[in-house]
């Protein structure tokens, strides 16, 4: 195993440009982190920063190479994923002790293209139920423009 690794990652070193190289350079460093126990593989890997405050989360995440699509704006799956991130984290807040949130449903509108060097995610909590609760969030990127807005409900499951 350990000398395929050495194989794909010496053959990527070998075929990328300096603009590729950053790629996986940010790509390894997210897996390093996530190993010491800094987060999870998707939220190291975005390089994602988590404020959570109250019933409220913000992340701030870079906007790479690796987050955008083939017209250099964020994919809207990377956006989706930041926005369910925040609005998990938001859920999270309100639930109590034993219990996790999971999405049960998330609905977004993208409004302009994801563009520029940071984009931030805001949620906050809209209502909470016994078994669900609802949070609204909102995708701004550095210019202050907002490039998406959704809507989602999350299911309260008790830890095993």
């Amino acid at each position: 195993m350990k000398d395929k690794i050495y194989s794909l990652i010496e053959q990527s070193i070998q075929q990328s440009d300096e603009k590729e190289l950053k790629v996986l350079e940010q790509m390894l460093e997210g897996y390093l982190e996530k190993v010491e126990g800094k987060g999870t593989y998707i939220g190291r890997l975005l390089q994602m920063e988590r404020t959570v405050s109250g019933n409220e989360c913000e992340i701030q995440m870079p906007i790479t190479d690796l987050s955008n699509n083939s017209l250099h704006i964020i994919h809207g799956g990377v956006t989706a994923t930041v926005l369910d991130s925040a609005m998990g984290s938001a859920a999270y807040t309100a639930v109590p002790e034993g219990y996790a949130t999971v999405t049960s449903n998330l609905n977004i509108h993208y409004i302009a293209p994801g563009k520029g060097d940071q984009l931030t995610v805001k949620a906050r909590i809209v209502h909470k139920g016994s078994k669900t609760i609802v949070v609204e969030g909102e995708a701004v990127r550095d210019d202050g423009k907002k490039i998406a807005h959704a809507t989602g409900s999350f299911f309260l499951l008790k830890r095993n």
